[in-house]
């Protein structure tokens, strides 16, 4: 079985109650970039990268449209059978660019998935559970805005709440940690994610005054120096997210001994495969971390919870997708939504999704 056709396709999503702010960008939609393959025999699988504008990483959409179009040529014709083969063979030809990477590595195993009748999750090892645990990430807002949100999606059965924090003065974030806490105190866990939005003085400010209240700190600064400088003056565990941009990333985060944990975006790493290497790397060093992306739809949404499921449960923190805040699903059967707090992992082969061809936006460009 080999790669035949490989379809681009662009849409546009809408943010529910839009927008949402974080420190460094601020989101009315997303635009978020299809694939579709198609085999030799007529299989289809499906990929998906939806990078948040051009500043909250260097990816972006159009730069990932670019690199896929860039690889398409000569991914036709390829083995859909052999996915560590293709992802060597798209390094040759691509210098980087993991996200776009990511989308083709995604629909080869949605593709693979169904040819030999089994999920993604089969694929990659074995689904550790049928039901993962999901987050809510807040966005930015006052103190008693976002404490009346989180007890809200407490109240709905989430357990795990991100405060987004960094941009503004941080008087004002601590208020709000101390007025969460106040609303939801142990019922669920707090994390608080600048998105790199905080200096080093901030981020201390932050944790000192708030040492009492035990709250995970993500991505304090902009880089793992800054981090790593005040690593041991922080009250708080840390975990990094956007510092982690490959796998040699999340090697030297751990060699550094700059955070007790990561974030880990799947199309930011590479796709499944490049995701499994990182998995069974924490394993060994027992680091906790979250299964998530960007943003994007049902595709990448399905992707994440296949991964998410070969987890180690002592080690996933929780699963994370945009479902929340985006209005419609591909699959209108099968589309990928949380319920009591909780994501079930789609039961069909390979991804578990069929998306409906008239709700995934614009067809861009084609190869083969």
């Amino acid at each position: 079985m080999r790669i035949s056709e490989l379809h681009i396709y662009q849409k546009d999503l809408p943010v529910i109650g839009g927008p949402y702010t974080m420190s460094r960008s601020t989101l009315h939609s997303v635009d978020t970039t299809i694939i579709k393959l198609v085999s030799d025999t007529g299989q289809v699988g499906w990929g998906e990268v939806a990078p948040i504008g051009p500043v909250y990483q260097p990816q972006h959409a159009l730069g990932a449209r670019a690199a896929i179009s860039e690889l398409a040529p000569n991914i036709i014709g390829q083995s859909a059978q052999t996915p560590l083969l293709l992802r060597r063979h798209m390094d040759g030809l691509l210098n980087g660019h993991n996200y776009a990477k990511a989308a083709i590595d995604i629909a080869q195993m949605d593709m693979l998935g169904k040819h030999y009748g089994l999920r993604v999750c089969e694929l990659l090892g074995g689904a550790e559970t049928e039901r993962l645990p999901g987050y809510y990430a807040t966005g930015i807002g006052s103190p008693d805005d976002i404490s009346r949100l989180a007890d809200e999606k407490v109240s709905a059965g989430y357990r795990r709440i991100q405060i987004k924090a960094g941009g503004r003065d941080v008087e004002i974030d601590i208020a709000v940690v101390k007025k969460v806490w106040e609303k939801i105190g142990g019922k669920a866990q707090v994390i608080v994610d600048t998105n790199r939005g905080m200096t080093a003085s901030q981020a201390m400010c932050l944790s000192l005054a708030c040492r009492d209240i035990p709250f995970v700190f993500e991505q304090p600064c902009n880089t793992m120096e800054e981090v790593a400088a005040i690593r041991h003056q922080i009250a708080h565990p840390i975990i990094i997210d956007e510092n982690t941009e490959c796998l040699n990333d999340v090697l030297r985060a751990i060699a550094l001994g700059v955070c007790d944990g990561f974030g880990l975006k799947m199309t930011r790493i590479g796709g499944l495969n490049a995701m499994a290497t990182v998995r069974d790397i924490c394993a060994a060093r027992s680091m906790p971390h979250t299964v998530e992306d960007t943003w994007g739809g049902d595709i990448v949404a399905a992707a994440v919870l296949h991964f998410g499921a070969t987890v180690e449960p002592r080690l996933l923190e929780a699963v994370w997708t945009a479902g929340n805040y985006i209005e419609e699903n591909y699959d209108p059967e099968n589309g990928i939504n949380i319920n009591g707090g909780y994501f079930d992992l789609p039961r069909g082969p390979g991804l578990g999704i069929e998306p409906d061809e008239t709700r995934i936006g614009e067809l861009l460009t084609s190869f083969g």
